[in-house]
């Protein structure tokens, strides 16, 4: 009796709640008990307010699981880190291993462009006597024999009509045919422009080519020295170090150069904002055409990054014109997501199913890419030449997987089609840095100075061209401000709001607080208590 209050009867615990509860209007339901007009009235209007009450609670709730969330933006203004830069002279090298490849290939394409154009290009576009790159102790590995690899006829450019066209007019696309491996289920790969249809020719049978050498070349002592493209480097008014670039070659984008690839180093350390505190590069960009099918650009590749990542040049980055002075306003956004339950996203990748081929940080394209390059390994039995390979596979190579072509083809349409599964399982990274570029461009040098400053750097840098102002370029790239805008998500409904949230409709329809749940609570444990002493009561008076 000193812990529970015992009634009579429900009757007397109802009444006695609604003359001491702290809920508006309850005690209507007991003072109005002469006149059943009101006490009904009252009982309707309690019974709806309390219905209102709930359904507010489920709209609530409804909300709070969908997880939204919603951006807040803040300017921050410090000292950073300048980005990675990657330059490309667009001049890929033709190996010596697989030059004799390369030049069958080569008339194969001039006889293709004649048949389809009546053009003799021999001439103008290809030559022959170009200087290979010799890479040391190839010759050694047995499995790499000129004579095993062959280069397949199978693959012909071929001009049809376009039976799409509505004009009237004739029109042609242009494309070669693709079977599967038993030569059923063809089909072709036409492009409306001719010129791409020879450019993708050409690259499908580069890429059968180049699987003939080894997965890692290790080109260091063969490839070009910096300073032959580089004529000059400045960052923040002061000389680049040898140490301050790592160099990789791209097979179709060729030497390529990674300025603070780590952003580890002090020297990069952004001060000030301005032209005369960015990065100031005197490039070559001499167009020697070993490649000129594959490499159809004279000029410079840039790209923009951030640290420790992979630049993957097909799908980002600009070109910079040859005689042209450059100049590249760089401002960066943070983008900070929650992941979780408010969204899809990784931290580092180590939650991610896909496997990364690359050894670099995680991103969007390195997930994307490798979850392509394992499905083709699996589903067309190699992998695809511009991707790193996994553990135990090998490159495409039509000698030894005659249909690869048409498996690849297949599997990128979907890709690009969204009906892989790739961009289910690679979400993007919950922190990620991205660089709004604005560009300027001016003639350099203008033609009252380019003779002493060609000179300059015949003396300086063995510059020997005798061109006008077509082989060489200047990019200065520099922070526009300091200052950087931050996009963050958090939740828009709060376990804290939502409770407030709760608390508001609460005291709306019934006036009532915190306490006033305990009493209800309270109510609802009498009731039990006082269900289950008359039904202990009853038992013994049947037993009785």
């Amino acid at each position: 009796e000193g812990l529970i209050e015992f009634y009579d009867s429900f009757k007397d615990m109802f009444e006695f709640f609604c003359k001491n509860t702290t809920i508006h209007g309850t005690i209507r339901l007991v003072c109005s008990g002469s006149n059943r007009m009101k006490t009904a009235f009252w009982t309707l209007l309690f019974l709806a307010s309390f219905g209102m009450l709930y359904w507010q609670f489920a709209l609530m709730f409804n909300q709070y699981w969908a997880y939204p969330v919603v951006l807040t933006m803040s300017m921050h203004s410090e000292p950073k880190m300048f980005p990675a830069i990657t330059i490309c002279n667009l001049d890929p090298y033709r190996f010596e291993l697989v030059s004799e490849h390369l030049v069958q290939l080569d008339h194969m394409a001039e006889e293709s462009i004649t048949f389809l154009y009546g053009v003799n290009t021999s001439a103008s576009l290809f030559h022959m006597n170009e200087k290979n790159v010799y890479i040391k102790d190839l010759s050694k590995i047995s499995n790499l024999s000129r004579s095993s690899f062959k280069l397949s006829q199978n693959f012909s450019l071929l001009r049809m009509p376009d039976h799409s066209n509505m004009s009237g007019k004739k029109h042609y696309s242009v494309g070669f045919r693709l079977c599967n491996a038993t030569g059923g289920n063809c089909f072709y790969k036409t492009y409306s422009s001719g010129m791409d249809a020879i450019l993708e020719w050409y690259r499908f049978h580069y890429m059968n080519i180049m699987s003939q050498l080894p997965v890692i070349i290790n080109i260091s002592d063969h490839e070009e020295q910096i300073e032959d493209m580089v004529y000059s480097c400045q960052y923040d008014g002061e000389p680049c170090r040898p140490g301050d670039y790592v160099h990789f070659h791209h097979p179709v984008f060729g030497s390529c150069y990674t300025f603070n690839s780590k952003g580890t180093d002090s020297f990069w350390t952004a001060t000030k904002p301005g032209i005369p505190y960015g990065l100031s590069l005197i490039l070559r960009a001499e167009q020697k055409d070993h490649i000129p099918l594959l490499s159809t650009v004279a000029g410079v590749k840039v790209m923009i990054h951030n640290h420790n990542q992979t630049p993957f040049l097909e799908h980002e980055g600009f070109d910079i014109r040859p005689g042209i002075a450059t100049t590249i306003g760089i401002r960066q956004d943070e983008v900070n997501r929650l992941g979780g339950n408010y969204g899809k996203c990784t931290t580092d990748g180590s939650d991610v199913n896909v496997k990364l081929l690359y050894n670099n940080t995680y991103t969007l394209q390195a997930c994307l890419h490798s979850c392509f390059q394992h499905i083709m390994v699996r589903k067309c039995g190699c992998g695809y030449y511009y991707y790193p390979l996994p553990p135990g596979a090998e490159y495409c190579d039509y000698n030894k997987h005659p249909a690869w072509g048409h498996c690849f083809y297949q599997l990128y349409n979907r890709l690009r089609n969204h009906h892989l599964n790739c961009f289910d399982q690679c979400p993007k990274p919950c922190r990620e840095s991205l660089y709004k570029v604005s560009a300027g461009t001016a003639k350099w040098p203008s033609t009252k100075s380019q003779d002493w400053v060609r000179q300059a750097l015949r003396h300086q840098n063995g510059y020997n061209s005798t061109s006008n102002r077509n082989d060489i370029a200047k990019v200065t790239i520099f922070y526009q401000q300091l200052n950087y805008q931050s996009v963050n998500e958090s939740p828009l409904l709060s376990v804290n709001l939502l409770l407030s949230s709760m608390g508001s409709q609460w005291s709306l329809w019934f006036g009532s607080s915190v306490l006033s749940v305990v009493e209800m609570f309270e109510l609802l444990v009498d009731t039990l208590v006082l269900s289950l002493l008359f039904c202990y009561q009853s038992f013994r008076a049947k037993k009785t």
